[in-house]
C-alpha cells in the first residue's frame, strides 16, 4: 500500500484557476472577490500588504483541499471500521476491541505527541458503534 505525499507548493500571484468559460489568475479573482464583499484580500487576511493576502488566500485554499481529503479519508475509516465491527460481531465477539484502541492511541501519540492523542480518541468515536 502506498501512501500518498502531499505537493509542496508556494501559491504566487502568477497562480491560475481554471473555469468553465475561461482561465483567471489570482489577482482577478482578488479584484472579483472585492466587489463581492467589499473589503480586500489584505482586509479578509489579516496581512499588511495585498503580496501577503495572495501568499495567505493561496495558502488557505490548499488547506482547504487538504480538509476535504482529511474528510474523506475519516468517513473512509468509519466504513472500515463498520466492516471489522460486524465481522467480530457476527463471530461471537465484542464489537470494541480495546487493546486494538490502545494500539491506535499509542500510534498517534508517537507521531503526533499529546494532540495526536485527542485526534485518536475522537476518531476511535467516530468509528464505534455503526454496526
Amino acid at each position: 500500500m502506498t501512501t500518498p505525499t502531499a505537493e509542496k507548493t508556494t501559491p504566487t500571484a502568477e497562480k491560475t484557476t481554471p473555469t468553465a468559460e475561461k482561465t483567471v489568475t489570482t489577482a482577478e479573482k482578488t479584484a472579483t472577490d472585492e466587489t463581492a464583499t467589499g473589503k480586500t484580500a489584505a482586509e479578509r487576511t489579516g496581512a499588511r500588504t495585498e503580496e501577503a493576502a495572495g501568499v495567505i488566500s493561496g495558502a488557505r485554499e490548499r488547506i482547504d483541499a487538504l480538509d476535504d481529503r482529511i474528510i474523506g479519508l475519516v468517513q473512509e475509516r468509519m466504513a472500515v471500521s463498520a466492516v471489522i465491527q460486524q465481522a467480530r460481531i457476527e463471530s461471537g465477539g465484542r464489537r470494541v476491541n480495546l487493546s486494538r484502541e490502545m494500539e491506535v492511541l499509542a500510534h498517534y501519540s508517537d507521531a503526533l505527541g499529546r494532540p495526536g492523542t485527542a485526534l485518536a480518541m475522537t476518531l476511535l468515536e467516530l468509528c464505534r458503534g455503526r454496526v
